[in-house]
């Protein structure tokens, strides 16, 4: 029997790890051959190249996709997601998948969506329907429009797309498949590494054994200019905590430049700091930090998916998760020096909270594998409203 050809692209590091139980299932599955493309800043080294990582795990790349202009602007963001396009028709039109999976709301996202979508090629999309506070809100539901076939996290994603005239016989609640590795560290949560010795990073050493803080703060598209103020904000507020901190480098979205020289500046004028900044980490190793940590703080989505299932306190900055279906561990605020420090301390002296299976209950990979398996959807899209 001939096997289905499922091409997924990965453009950003996130992507990977939040795909990667997803990507054996459809490696292993009988019926399907896997085509793994990489893009976009999931190739490049200041952002946290993740190739290395993808061939550890015994992955093939079918192709790889340059194609970040670089400018970290809004005109460079659109630039990128127009050559984006051109470049990954080309890789398509190599590998001839029977489909196309995209992951999430990225601007990298689009041009796989609309390249796949006008070479006539079946769309699968993974993590529609859910609600953010940015420019991430349109693209998705732009990807959800042109997809054919949806793989959601929740009942309330579901019900989202229905309203948007989605047809419910192409919509499968399977969960998220990031966390599936949640479930995986949930399991076995041991911090079995070190973070400084393993990963490197730039900054003083930080003892993974003692009280630790974890950041990841992006800048916001629709909020790009006010991005180092942002960061220079959480800064001191996390200068004045006091606290050993690891934090993550933002991605590359409009506004980035700001943040990371917000980062820099503080790191050359105060080489006395508590904080060790990294481009990047493995999955499992980046949740067992994650679990281990006293409070997750910033305005990253794993705050809200990840953290909800490992019970780990978190503090959500600003916009960016505007609206996102969230569990009791998150306590959102503005940028407010005092409010962001109360909340933070408040964080503090809660402590870990309970398991909640917002966003799937550690099964994802298998569903996702088997209901591509088993679809043939129409590129022939009638809207059911």
């Amino acid at each position: 029997m001939k096997k289905k050809k499922i091409c997924v692209v990965i453009t950003a590091r996130p992507s990977y790890s939040r795909i990667r139980t997803a990507l054996k299932a459809i490696q292993q599955h009988a019926e399907l051959e896997l085509q793994l493309v990489v893009a976009a800043s999931a190739l490049l080294d200041r952002y946290g190249s993740i190739v290395n990582y993808i061939e550890e795990d015994g992955f093939a790349i079918a192709e790889k996709v340059y194609m970040i202009i670089e400018g970290a602007t809004l005109t460079s963001s659109a630039k990128t997601t127009g050559i984006g396009i051109m470049e990954l028709s080309t890789a398509f039109d190599n590998l001839k998948p029977d489909m196309v999976c995209t992951i999430g709301d990225r601007f990298e996202t689009m041009a796989t969506a609309i390249a796949a979508s006008y070479m006539n090629i079946p769309l699968v999309h993974i993590q529609g329907g859910e609600v953010t506070g940015n420019i991430d809100e349109k693209v998705r539901h732009a990807i959800s429009k042109l997809a054919d076939l949806h793989l959601v996290s929740n009942e309330d994603a579901k019900q989202r797309l229905i309203k948007m005239g989605e047809y419910e016989n192409k919509i499968y609640i399977t969960g998220c498949p990031s966390i599936d590795i949640a479930k995986q560290v949930n399991d076995n949560p041991a911090l079995d590494f070190d973070p400084c010795e393993k990963y490197g990073g730039v900054g003083n050493y930080i003892n993974p054994n003692e009280p630790y803080l974890v950041v990841i703060q992006h800048p916001v598209t629709t909020e790009f200019s006010e991005a180092k103020q942002q960061a220079e904000t959480l800064i001191q507020v996390l200068s004045e905590i006091n606290m050993p901190t690891f934090w993550f480098w933002p991605n590359p979205d409009a506004g980035s430049d700001g943040t990371s020289n917000a980062l820099r500046s503080f790191r050359e004028d105060n080489r006395d700091n508590k904080f060790r900044f990294f481009k990047n980490m493995e999955g499992h190793d980046f949740l067992k930090l994650l679990y281990h940590s006293q409070c997750l703080i910033g305005n990253s989505s794993v705050g809200i998916r990840e953290c909800s299932y490992l019970g780990v306190p978190v503090v959500n900055v600003g916009t960016r998760q505007n609206k996102r279906l969230r569990g009791n561990n998150v306590m959102d605020t503005n940028y407010e020096i005092q409010n962001l420090k109360s909340t933070i301390l408040s964080q503090l002296s809660h402590g870990q909270y309970p398991s909640e299976n917002i966003y799937g209950n550690g099964s994802a990979a298998k569903k996702i594998a088997d209901v591509i398996a088993s679809s043939n959807p129409n590129i022939k899209k009638v809207i059911s409203y």
